[in-house]
């Protein structure tokens, strides 16, 4: 049973998410300390880059966009040391890189689809290797779909 707390969070990101432009998957990324947000992302180009996420193949698109965890780190502009991140999506290797070096303690994430493991499942097989050797914690969390 996921607390009050942790219910806020996922649905913010999922809100956030909300907001990306990507046609194909949207993420939201929504960063804590306390009960408090710090810092809030979703996937999509950078500022001031012609966003054409829509027409862009799929090899551009990948190039071009930063993801939601990326953005929530790079928009917070202050020591993430022991907070905390709740994604809508299981972190890249390259975003869990990016989590543990910030400080990052605890990563919220819906345990995934079946669907999803299908076609990631290798990736977040690295990104938890690399959690549990820095010893940030992994909250899979059970969301009850309706």
């Amino acid at each position: 049973m996921m607390t009050k707390w942790a219910t806020r969070f996922l649905q913010m990101a999922e809100l956030v998410a909300s907001w990306s432009k990507d046609p194909s998957t949207q993420v939201g990324a929504v960063i804590t300390e306390n009960n408090r947000i710090v810092s809030l992302g979703f996937n999509g180009y950078p500022h001031g880059v012609s966003d054409s996420a829509e027409t862009d193949n799929r090899e551009m698109k990948l190039l071009k966009t930063l993801h939601a965890e990326e953005n929530a780190i790079l928009y917070a502009k202050r020591d993430l040391s022991g907070c905390e991140i709740w994604v809508t999506h299981f972190p890249c290797p390259n975003c869990a890189a990016k989590i543990i070096q910030t400080g990052l303690s605890t990563v919220h994430s819906p345990q995934p689809s079946q669907d999803f493991l299908s076609r990631w499942g290798e990736k977040i097989k690295i990104s938890q290797d690399m959690f549990d050797q820095a010893g940030v914690t992994v909250d899979w969390m059970q969301v009850d779909k309706e």
